[in-house]
């Protein structure tokens, strides 16, 4: 089987069996046309979807009812391997309506025993026939007792009846998820946990024990395809592929690629792309970005985003190491719509010629985020999560190129290591980057991140203070002065979330909390907001810093994704600048607008670096984030400082060599002029 393909699609093919002539306007010619259009080397076709029907004539599941080629996923195979197109199957697993309709038992339960159904719809049977049906809505089932032994009978039917499949892609497959893990409490459950003397309201076990369910269903799908399949098939379940809380549960260790399903026009928007590659960049498997062709989610017919946003969208995904998947859904009918992979294959065109440039390197960044999901127990405006998110988007706004560091890391190689914000410190991460300061390395820390994720009671880094406790008021103030105060009003400005309470011993107090006079309730209030702030400085500091550390008191990444107020990133920015300069940066792009994006790719095996300067910010439009103005910008200067020696540096895309100049290891050169997108090769 080949490699793991640049190019992709992921064909969806959901279709009620209400729909009559299910493929009668399939045709292997057009269909072809369509690929070789698009110029696509991988698609997702449809073995069985979330209505339950299968696309193959099956006798262990239900084949579509209407469907008029009887075996129209064997004709799609051996249409895609006429021209060299990997094809991997879809199998749809938490959702599947005739599975559920024809087996209710099948189906996940509440802790009160009622059905679990997606997308805030309404059980079946609780709901008018007439009554519109929301975006997402169905029923979950369990993948245990019967209709797991369907489910792994009929992968075995796949992949004996069809030997030269490219692999298995199981969808809907990690849910439904409370806050500590998947959780269902349907009878087969519960006789399991039963068994296992799991008490019904305890949450955790319950978690555990669903955890536990999901992956017997990975480890036991896994086995069938790699046994019965030639090469390395594709094994890939999605919904495991999370940077959230769910990241701990390594729900993604049982596939053979990272698929990370994002829409950023409707689904979070183009920050939470960064950073989720940043993370799976750590892992060992290849990583595929996945957007749609679509204007605003999964399942939208007739709807097209421009192809100026597919091929802003497919070159981000290239800078950021990862693999490029577009969304589309077939016509019931079979046929392809050409207007479609004629926009796709615009994309695709531009991605032929930088994926070279971006794919198979290594992320190269000299300021580290900590990681620490594993070992965080922070929540609310402490969260991992928010602050994780805001601080990766303070630094994408400011083109600071940075990589994702945890336990276990060879830590030595950066200059300075950001802690988000929640309590994630236990003795191993301590030790980790005592040893790491001692060396040289300096720390940035945020909110609670310098105490200790057990009992978040006291600071477990020499942070110059005493921890005193949490905030007094859900809200308070920042009055910054010196070296923290560029770019920053001279008055206390409002923090939405409070800082924690510390005493300085050693460390230099940079900033002050005015608190509020009280908390807004009913029975005290003033004005329309927020209570003003006192006239004294609270006797705890909102910032204070050390010789190799700068502590800010407030869940400033928090802050940043919840309000995306500007003085929060510069008080940010002028905190990192304290710990990380811009001497330090391996790459530098400056000056550049904050929805500019850059990242730098070390291509050992080609001696070069290449750096990828992006250019597309989105704007609101609706409920959607629309890419449109593509603007140039002219005289961009570039600085890259890496122990090698540059020979050359030029612009690959219009072939021109670039005017060095050189300081020490530093070498910068000026990019004339880039719309969209634009990379920098530095060779050694």
């Amino acid at each position: 089987m080949p490699d793991v393909m640049p190019r992709q699609i992921h064909l969806d093919f959901h279709t009620s069996e209400l729909i009559p002539d299910i493929g009668a306007k399939f045709s292997r010619k057009q269909w072809q046309q369509a690929l070789k259009l698009g110029r696509v080397q991988t698609i997702n076709i449809f073995a069985k979807c979330h209505h339950g029907w299968s696309y193959y004539p099956t006798t262990v599941g239900n084949p579509h009812p209407n469907l008029r080629v009887p075996d129209l996923m064997g004709a799609q195979i051996e249409a895609c391997h006429e021209i060299g197109v990997v094809c991997p199957l879809y199998f749809t697993v938490g959702w599947s309506v005739h599975d559920q309709v024809t087996h209710p038992e099948w189906a996940v339960r509440d802790r009160q025993g009622n059905t679990v159904v997606t997308g805030g719809g309404k059980a079946d049977a609780l709901a008018k026939p007439g009554e519109t049906r929301p975006f997402g809505c169905w029923t979950f089932l369990c993948p245990s007792g019967e209709y797991l032994k369907l489910m792994l009978a009929q992968t075995v039917e796949i992949c004996e009846r069809y030997p030269q499949a490219d692999g298995l892609w199981y969808d809907i497959t990690n849910g439904p998820w409370n806050p500590e893990g998947p959780v269902c409490y349907c009878e087969t459950c519960q006789r399991g946990m039963h068994a296992e003397g799991i008490a019904l309201d305890d949450t955790l076990a319950v978690a555990e024990f669903a955890v536990r369910k999901w992956k017997h269903f990975y480890a036991e799908s896994r086995k069938i395809v790699e046994a019965r399949l030639p090469g390395n098939p594709i094994v890939f379940f999605n919904g495991t592929t999370f940077t959230n809380g769910q990241n701990r549960r390594r729900m993604w260790e049982h596939n053979t690629q990272q698929d990370l399903e994002d829409l950023p026009t409707t689904w979070g928007g183009y920050n939470k792309f960064p950073l989720r590659a940043r993370f799976f960049a750590r892992t060992a498997q290849k990583y595929i970005a996945m957007s749609g062709k679509f204007h605003t989610s999964w399942g939208e017919f007739g709807g097209f985003k421009h192809p100026d946003a597919m091929r802003f969208e497919a070159a981000a995904m290239i800078a950021f190491g990862a693999r490029c998947n577009f969304g589309d859904q077939l016509h019931p009918s079979g046929e392809m719509d050409l207007a479609t992979y004629k926009n796709v294959g615009e994309a695709f065109r531009y991605v032929q010629q930088i994926e070279g440039f971006g794919l198979d390197g290594r992320s190269r960044a000299s300021l580290g985020l900590w990681w620490g999901n594993d070992t965080a127990t922070s929540s609310g405006q402490f969260a991992m999560e928010p602050n994780h998110q805001g601080v990766s988007e303070m630094l994408l706004e400011n083109q600071i190129d940075f990589e994702v560091v945890d336990e276990g890391d060879d830590l030595s190689r950066f200059a300075a290591i950001i802690l988000a914000g929640a309590a994630c410190l236990g003795e191993a991460q301590v030790k980790a980057l005592d040893a790491y300061r001692r060396q040289g390395g300096k720390l940035l820390v945020l909110g609670e991140a310098g105490l200790d994720a057990a009992t978040r009671s006291r600071f477990v880094l020499d942070v110059g203070a005493t921890y005193v406790g949490p905030a007094n008021f859900r809200q308070d103030y920042l009055l910054v002065r010196g070296k923290l105060a560029k770019h920053l009003v001279a008055s206390p400005f409002v923090n939405h979330g409070s800082g924690i309470r510390a005493r300085l011993t050693k460390a230099t107090g940079l900033a002050a909390i005015r608190e509020p006079y009280f908390d807004r309730t009913y029975g005290a209030y003033s004005s329309h907001m927020n209570t003003p702030f006192q006239l004294q400085d609270a006797p705890h500091p909102g910032a204070w810093a050390l010789k190799d550390l700068v502590y800010l008191a407030h869940p400033v990444g928090y802050l940043y994704t919840t309000e995306g107020a500007r003085l929060h990133r510069e008080y940010f920015l002028n905190a990192l600048r304290l710990v990380y300069p811009a001497q330090k940066q391996v790459l530098l792009a400056a000056p550049l607008p904050s929805g500019a994006r850059v990242a730098l790719v070390h291509q050992p095996a080609q001696k070069r670096y290449c750096a990828h300067l992006l250019y597309g910010p989105p704007t609101p439009r609706g409920r959607c984030q629309i890419i449109e103005d593509l603007v140039p910008l002219y005289d961009t200067p570039v600085t890259l400082r890496v122990p090698e020696t540059i020979k050359v540096v030029r612009l690959p895309l219009s072939k021109k060599r670039l005017k060095a100049a050189r300081r020490g290891r530093a070498v910068s050169v000026t990019v004339p002029r880039f719309a969209c997108h634009e990379v920098v090769v530095f060779e050694y």
